[in-house]
């Protein structure tokens, strides 16, 4: 049987379309008045599934370059022949939803066990679908277990980019059988405002250890868990061993595992078969956390409920996947962020850079398994930091502070062109390249430095321009191309729906770059992308954004409301448009005005922390300081994440008068669960 596909779809010159079903691409042929069509062979196109999800997409030189907002879906014809299907592109929808963004590790239930697991996602799931909302966004959920101690509950330092961290697994699900030192201990976690993550993880090790005794033989007959070993070994066997190492050698930095330092395959079957046991203990871990999520997503999509993922920019450099894969990345260098608001030193975040020639060898195949298996849990996801495909603020090791970091990929200056601007006296405003010798970068806080002071005014005239070439011009096109390149390739890959985080300082690539991959941008009111503008107005979003009053790495509503008495003036009567002085609290009335005003945005989707949204209800809120709902502080490197709601979910599905508040809210602001 042979089945037709054709589309319209008027290219540009160049461009060329392409169906694809997967990673498989099916190249078609322009026919006439805009048609293009592509023949296939209907048993190789199903491999033997009733029904397979596909999607067009443009090519120009190779390379992807624009793609569906949505993928088709196709059963098996059962007409015999050749069955003709006409298409139509399928682009960006009038649909608009609400949500709530909060970590796992931060739900409190009946039933968690000092920290949020993902069944409790399952309760999360029953409020959002109570209250009209319909995406759940989580932060990253891989393991980050390195040293045993709480600076592992930093999320964004995964030992892995594909195993799911033990943290989040429910002991009873996984074959625990709770005695009365379970309960006691379960009792002392819960009274705990926060999390004490050194011991929940290792109560939850305990417990998990006498399960895998009592179960694996039963377990390693089972069906479903040969087939969870078989489609994950590629990453799941390597993960495991090198939990196993980290523990025998006590450290996670596999530069010290002796004969271990060096990744092989050969190695790794050998050391998993003779260390079977711990090996098979960690692939039980694995194989429980993955059923235990794959029953919240499922449960959500029957609540027409979407999760919502995020995608780190950065992978630990003593993680698997460095040791498995060290070519993937600069071990050299680290990544971190410019000075911003957020930190006048830069940000250092420890990551390698990755070695994107490297990657581009094999079409980027580590970042598509990334996707792949990320896509077997999430309907949407964040991409963290996404000007790291574009740039990535680049420090050498062993240097700490941001401030002697530069953008790479970049073009720098070479000494002639430095004379020849006229700047080559001014040395130290520059830094070398550590990879290209004899190429400058100017530093990003040469103004503030003695040597500028000290220049000449033609010195600085000409320091002047060169620096607001640098940093705003020079490299618009060229970081624009190679993302392109890069994130085209990803995301046509997985049917999931693309967000960015487009913060922080911005080049002017990057908006037109998103737009044209239909990738939603991330707006927040008190980080104004517009030049002078101290708040942006929600009404002015695009529709293709996701909107929010606050991110895990700023305070929420309540207590940024106390942060600068002056700002906040300004806001109270400017925006909000109320006369008089500001009060000391946000009121539940502000807080409403300010979710609405969010909620009524052109935005596709608002997505609110949850703190914000119980910030509405003087019942529901924390009554203790509201700086303690904060998640992260992004310029204390070292911060404990552990922030936990103050009440059971339990009790906020029992809370009538407030959900109903928010799904008035959310259904005048014209959000709803389902398509319109």
């Amino acid at each position: 049987m042979i089945i037709e596909f054709s589309i319209e779809y008027h290219t540009h010159w160049g461009e060329e379309l392409f169906l694809r079903k997967g990673d498989e691409s099916y190249p078609m042929r322009y026919v006439q008045n805009g048609i293009w069509s592509v023949r296939v062979n209907a048993e190789k196109f199903f491999g033997g599934k009733n029904r397979v999800e596909y999607f067009y997409e443009v090519r120009t030189e190779g390379i992807s370059t624009r793609h569906e907002w949505r993928s088709h879906t196709i059963a098996v014809p059962h007409t015999p022949g050749t069955v003709h299907l006409r298409d139509f592109w399928s682009d960006i929808p009038g649909w608009k939803g609400a949500g709530t963004a909060i970590p796992v590790f931060s739900l409190r239930t009946k039933d968690s066990f000092g920290s949020g697991e993902f069944m409790d996602l399952k309760k999360l799931v029953d409020w959002a679908a109570l209250t009209g909302q319909s995406v759940i966004q989580l932060l990253p959920i891989n393991d980050t277990t390195m040293s045993r101690s709480w600076e592992d509950s930093y999320p964004y330092n995964a030992n892995s980019s594909f195993a799911l961290h033990p943290q989040y697994i429910s002991l009873i699900e996984a074959g625990v059988e709770p005695d009365e030192d379970f309960y006691k201990i379960k009792e002392e976690l819960e009274a705990l405002p926060h999390v004490d993550y050194e011991k929940v993880s290792s109560f939850k090790e305990k417990y998990l250890k006498k399960a895998f005794e009592k179960t694996r033989d039963t377990l390693q007959r089972q069906s479903d868990y040969k087939e969870f070993i078989r489609q994950n070994a590629s990453w799941l066997i390597p993960y495991a061993v090198w939990r196993a190492l980290r523990d025998e050698y006590d450290t996670p930095d596999f530069r010290e595992w002796g004969d271990m330092a060096k990744f092989t395959k050969a190695k790794v079957k050998m050391y998993s078969e003779a260390n079977k046991k711990e090996i098979d203990y960690h692939c039980f871990v694995q194989y429980h956390l993955d059923r235990q999520l794959r029953q919240a997503r499922d449960y959500a999509h029957s609540k027409a409920v979407i999760l919502k993922g995020d995608l780190p920019i950065g992978v630990s450099r003593d993680s698997a996947d460095a040791w498995q894969f060290p070519e993937l990345f600069n071990l050299d260098c680290q990544a971190g962020a410019p000075p911003d608001a957020f930190s006048a030193d830069g940000q250092n975040w420890g990551f390698p850079t990755y070695n994107w020639k490297e990657m581009s060898k094999d079409s980027y195949a580590w970042w598509k398994s990334r996707l792949k298996k990320m896509s077997e849990y999430f309907d949407a996801f964040r991409i963290d930091h996404i000007l790291g495909f574009f740039r990535i603020w680049e420090i050498p090791v062993p240097i700490k502070s941001g401030l002697e970091g530069h953008f790479s990929p970049a073009m720098p200056y070479s000494g002639e062109d430095l004379q020849g601007l006229g700047v080559a006296r001014l040395t130290s405003l520059f830094l070398e390249d550590p990879h290209n010798k004899g190429a400058f970068h100017p530093r990003i806080n040469a103004k503030q430095l003695p040597a500028y002071a000290q220049a000449s005014d033609a010195e600085k005239s000409a320091f002047d321009a060169l620096y607001e070439d640098f940093f705003h011009h020079r490299h618009n096109d060229f970081w624009g191309k190679g993302a392109v390149e890069k994130l085209s390739s990803l995301l046509g890959s997985t049917g999931m729906l693309a967000c960015g985080e487009d913060l922080g300082m911005i080049p002017s690539c990057v908006t037109p770059v998103m737009r044209h991959l239909n990738i939603l941008s991330l707006e927040i009111q008190r980080m104004s992308k517009h030049y002078g503008e101290i708040f942006a107005d929600p009404a002015s979003y695009p529709y293709t954004c996701v909107c929010t009053t606050s991110t895990h790495d700023m305070s929420p509503l309540r207590a940024w409301w106390r942060e600068d008495r002056g700002l906040t003036q300004h806001y109270y009567n400017d925006i909000l448009h109320r006369p008089g002085e500001a009060p000391y609290d946000c009121t539940e009335d502000i807080c409403r005005d300010i979710v609405a005003s969010h909620l009524h945005s052109p935005a596709m989707l608002t997505i609110l922390p949850l703190q914000d949204w119980l910030s509405m209800s003087e019942a529901l809120r924390y009554k203790g300081a509201p700086e303690n709902e904060r998640i992260n502080i992004p310029a204390k490197p070292r911060h404990y994440w552990r922030y936990r709601m103050h009440l059971k979910i339990e009790k906020l599905i029992e809370a009538a008068d407030f959900n109903a508040l928010v799904t008035k809210m959310i259904s005048e602001s014209s959000r709803s669960t389902h398509e319109s």
